[in-house]
């Protein structure tokens, strides 16, 4: 979708859209359009939307008035964007290919404008690569929208947003496409791919790289399937000499369970295993883009788990690259092997000040918080703190769930020095617990569990039914308000 702005609404415009803040119309509306707003119980609440038709000059000029909720509300850019994304949704495959918006009169400032056109910018993305037949009233036909009366350095702003909603589309393509398109090799080439020219360094890490560092635990889970394991680190130096802030990304590109076997009906979900390193990159992606004024480093370990005589079977141990032994009880515990040598490796190697980590880790965590948060576990409450309101201002939202010392004894291994899952009760604490032991003493570390948010059945604020792209904007807030700032 192509954004751009204008100083005046087109001679040719045939649509035009208009902000309204909750029981506030504009007062230069024709009385037609006040009285069918009335009429249509049209209030200006988040996401709502009025539609008519005027006579301009003898031209049909299509009307829409798009809620944005209550202008004095704490969460305004949430109200802003659900107006923006309300625009796309009714008109993304409408047949109109040109829309204005004008935000005269709206009483934004920057920051608000470009609310607006995040949300109207990230609700129009769609998978549709493999859709052959689609009719041709479900082909997109919105591709443009012009910006008039918008106010002092939107253009500015929505600049930088732009690069945050291509992280996010970035994150979205690589969660969607099937366990056929992308496995640890592909998903490498992708991100070269997206990364080329833009100063980031990357460093991939094969199978006989890893063998030699002894990562037994994140080899042990890959080592069924014919796709071989990658780890992928994207460093970005942008804020002087000092260590950078690590996220780190489980990466499964699909997971059958192993040899613990999932039921069939809904495996097909699993192509979206590897969530959290999507959400990495993708913000790693946006982050480098706009030039973030922080040094940062992006590790996602990328393996599939699949049941062929070669995988790992329950009951195997394996030796971590730490030294620590795993007795693995559940191969479909497999993330947080995964994770656990990623995050040592990332110690090693990058010594980070803090490490954050994304992961759809539990099935637990969506019995605990349905789909309207992530889970947050943390050894530093200022870390948390600060994580948690970048997800309320982002809509990335995150709870935070207890670690305490009384967990460790539920996965402890009579055999090995720990085992890699627990009993049903608590199984997103004990999975965090398992990590938390991988964690040097001394270094703030964050694990969101976002088994719940990175897939949607529904359309959301800003996303269709799909990839909803979970943790880029997240990652991109936390790194301005705490990093930047």
């Amino acid at each position: 979708m192509q954004i751009s702005f204008s100083p005046s609404i087109p001679a040719d415009a045939r649509l035009v859209a208009r902000i309204v803040s909750k029981d506030a119309l504009p007062g230069d509306l024709d009385a037609a359009v006040t009285g069918g707003a009335a009429a249509a119980r049209f209030k200006g609440s988040e996401g709502q939307l009025f539609e008519t038709f005027l006579d301009r000059n003898g031209t049909l000029v299509r009307l829409a008035l798009a809620g944005a909720g209550d202008a004095a509300a704490g969460e305004r850019a949430a109200g802003l964007e659900k107006a923006g994304a309300a625009l796309t949704a009714r008109y993304l495959t409408s047949g109109e290919e040109h829309l204005v918006l004008d935000l005269a009169g709206a009483a934004l400032d920057a920051a608000g404008a470009a609310s607006v056109l995040l949300g109207l910018r990230l609700r129009g993305w769609r998978h549709d690569a493999y859709r052959t037949r689609l009719k041709d009233e479900q082909k997109i036909t919105l591709r443009q929208v012009t910006v008039v009366g918008a106010p002092e350095g939107a253009e500015a702003a929505w600049a930088r947003e732009s690069l945050v909603a291509e992280g996010v589309e970035f994150t979205r393509t690589l969660v969607a496409e099937p366990g056929n398109k992308i496995y640890p090799v592909s998903f490498v080439e992708a991100c070269e791919k997206a990364f080329a020219g833009t100063g980031a360094e990357l460093t991939v890490l094969d199978v006989a790289q890893m063998e030699a560092l002894g990562m037994g635990a994140l080899l042990g889970v890959g080592q069924g399937s014919e796709q071989p394991s990658r780890i992928l680190a994207i460093r970005w130096n942008g804020g002087g000499g000092e260590k950078p802030t690590a996220f780190i990304g489980k990466g499964v590109t699909f997971d059958t369970g192993g040899i613990s076997l999932k039921p069939g009906a809904g495996m097909w979900d699993m192509k979206w295993d590897m969530g959290g390193a999507g959400a990495v990159v993708g913000a790693m992606l946006a982050l480098v883009r706009r030039k973030a004024k922080a040094n940062l480093v992006g590790v996602v370990g990328l393996v599939e788990n699949m049941p062929d005589g070669k995988a790992q079977r329950p009951g195997d141990v394996v030796t971590s690259m730490s030294g620590q032994t795993v007795e693995v009880l559940n191969t479909d515990a497999e993330g947080r092997l995964v994770l656990c040598d990623v995050i040592h490796w990332t110690q090693e190697t990058f010594d980070p000040v803090q490490m954050i980590d994304f992961a759809t880790l539990t099935g637990a965590m969506i019995i605990s918080l349905g789909f309207e948060h992530g889970g947050l576990f943390a050894n530093d409450d200022a870390l948390a703190d600060r994580l948690i309101a970048a997800g309320k201002a982002t809509g990335d939202k995150l709870w935070r769930m207890p670690l305490a010392p009384e967990y460790d004894k539920l996965i402890d291994s009579p055999i090995a020095d720990v085992k890699n899952l627990g009993p049903r009760e608590g199984g997103s604490i004990t999975a965090a617990q398992f990590l938390q032991r991988f964690v040097r003493n001394g270094t703030p570390w964050a694990h969101c569990d976002i088994a719940g948010m990175v897939w949607a059945d529904k359309p959301g604020r800003t996303w269709d039914k799909g990839a909803t792209g979970y943790g880029v904007r997240l990652i991109d807030r936390f790194v301005r308000d705490t990093l930047e700032g």
